[in-house]
């Protein structure tokens, strides 16, 4: 919730009550004059003349700043009641220039000056009760306080109005009441309110959604150089949301954030320069604003800039930044370079071979549900490869990859199921996972099972399925699933014999370095 302390002392025409000579000379820039008029008339006790000696002095117009005599003219105005002064006298005892500050007599004055209807005073000293600062926090009086300065067309009040009536904070949640003073700040051009409320239409539960309400206030927002809105409306016009679709639009609107750092938007623009298929594309952009992303932490673009890098695409090719890159982005947590950078550690790939490294980054990106991790982390326990071996623990991430379907995981499974390795055997679960992983098409199931099949080993022999799934792996140039298909057609073993064929799958076999498919060539 963004919320704005007014501090800047007012200009004089707003506590002007007439327009004296001291008054007249000081509009016209006539300071000289002005300081002798004003003078006169304060030392008279002129309550607005001494209000404006104030000013003079605070801001050094057309003499020494001192805010000291500053002080002493406000004070001497604001003794009178005047609430312009009372105001300006509460600021610089909120933030102690030219005394000593004191939250306490800031209040002080900020409540006479607001209790006299000056919408600045009633501003501050609502935002000073909602904060609880200086004063025990009373979100209730906020409102209050807020509600009159809102009503004197205050717009950083309405819009901290409406924020409060959005979030229920202080008042009963009325998201009607929000739209109202969010529009009403909006309507004087205040950027914050016009974000907020196209975010309500935008996507509000409780709010009817127009979109194109959200296109019109994003614009305006947008327009003032808001970032987010920018980022916003460019989401729009590249999705075609409450507008019409417009890449360029989109494009443009996105570097006008870029370029002001917002981190998301030169995510975004880096991705359409990169693989929009509606923009031209331009790698060297998209690295660009990658890299400008990257560089203030959004993980997404530097996992994006390590792929680049990796693969020296659209730039040379560079492991180690890859490397670097993907650290950034593991470090904060992204799964996918997490698991990058195991490999590459596990391989020694581009950096340091460190298999320590690569568990550790499996592990992370495991405990995230990254399937893919969560096989080769198991892979290394049942080897003790940069490990101690534990099996148990190979089963344990095995498994929680099969839960998330990964054929590779359930073919190591059903492979430890069926040898009873670091687990009690069961040939059913066995063919149960082969199954699993074959039917997705992962080959070395595919082999497993016909195997299974074909020798009845823990289920029921069953020559034709062994068939199958040889063909299916053989499909998938496995020379050992050619050889046997060619020994099964050649013998007429649960198959009509066919010699013909049965040599062309040993030729297969044999083109594949099978050795035993070769020796069959020959002699055949």
């Amino acid at each position: 919730m963004k919320k704005f302390l007014s501090f800047g002392l007012l200009s004089l025409c707003s506590f002007s009550i007439y327009a004296s000579q001291c008054n007249i000379d000081f509009e016209k820039k006539n300071y000289e004059k002005a300081l002798e008029k004003c003078t006169q008339k304060a030392e008279q006790g002129d309550a607005n003349a001494q209000t404006v000696l104030g000013f003079m002095y605070y801001e050094g117009d057309g003499i020494k700043q001192d805010k000291q005599k500053a002080i002493y003219w406000y004070t001497k105005a604001a003794e009178q009641g005047f609430s312009s002064a009372q105001y300006s006298l509460g600021v610089m005892y909120y933030k102690g220039e030219g005394l000593k500050k004191d939250k306490q007599k800031a209040i002080y004055w900020y409540t006479k000056s607001a209790e006299q209807g000056f919408s600045s005073a009633q501003f501050n000293l609502a935002l000073m009760y909602y904060q609880g600062d200086g004063i025990e926090q009373d979100k209730q009086k906020a409102v209050y306080w807020y509600t009159k300065a809102a009503k004197q067309n205050h717009s950083e009040a309405q819009y901290n109005l409406a924020l409060m009536y959005e979030k229920g904070e202080g008042v009963k949640q009325d998201k009607e009441k929000a739209i109202y003073w969010y529009t009403k700040s909006a309507e004087q051009g205040f950027a914050s309110a016009q974000f907020n409320l196209a975010v309500m239409y935008y996507q509000d539960d409780d709010i009817k959604q127009d979109k194109q309400k959200a296109v019109y206030w994003y614009i305006k927002a947008a327009e003032q150089n808001d970032t987010k809105a920018q980022y916003n409306l460019a989401f729009m016009y590249e999705k075609g949301e409450g507008v019409k679709q417009d890449k360029q639009k989109a494009i443009y609107w996105y570097t006008k954030s870029a370029e002001q750092g917002f981190s998301s938007a030169q995510f975004n623009l880096a991705v359409m320069y990169y693989q929009d298929d509606d923009i031209k594309q331009d790698k060297q952009k998209a690295i660009y604003w990658y890299t400008k992303s990257a560089e203030q932490g959004f993980s997404s673009a530097q996992l994006n800039l390590a792929v680049m890098y990796y693969k020296g695409d659209g730039i040379d090719q560079d492991k180690v930044k890859a490397a670097y890159w993907y650290t950034k982005a593991a470090e904060q947590g992204l799964s996918i370079s997490q698991f990058n950078l195991g490999q590459m550690y596990y391989e020694g790939d581009g950096i340091k071979q460190d298999k320590q490294k690569a568990v550790y980054w499996y592990t992370k990106a495991a405990e995230q549900g990254l399937s893919n991790a969560q096989n080769n982390l198991a892979i290394m326990y049942d080897q003790g490869n940069g490990i101690k071996q534990n099996k148990q623990k190979a089963v344990y991430w095995f498994t929680k990859a099969v839960e998330q379907g990964l054929s590779n995981a359930q073919n190591n499974l059903a492979k430890m199921y069926n040898e009873g390795d670091g687990i009690e055997q069961d040939k059913l679960k066995a063919v149960y996972l082969y199954t699993k992983a074959a039917e997705q098409g992962f080959s070395s199931a595919q082999f497993n099972l016909a195997l299974m099949y074909y020798e009845g080993d823990g289920i029921k022999p069953d020559k034709q399925r062994a068939v199958y799934w040889f063909t299916k792996a053989a499909e998938q140039d496995v020379s050992s699933a050619q050889y046997n298909l060619g020994i099964m057609y050649y013998e007429g073993d649960g198959v009509e014999q066919d010699k013909s064929l049965a040599n062309n799958y040993f030729k297969q076999s044999c083109e594949l370095g099978f050795e035993k498919a070769c020796n069959k060539l020959k002699n055949n």
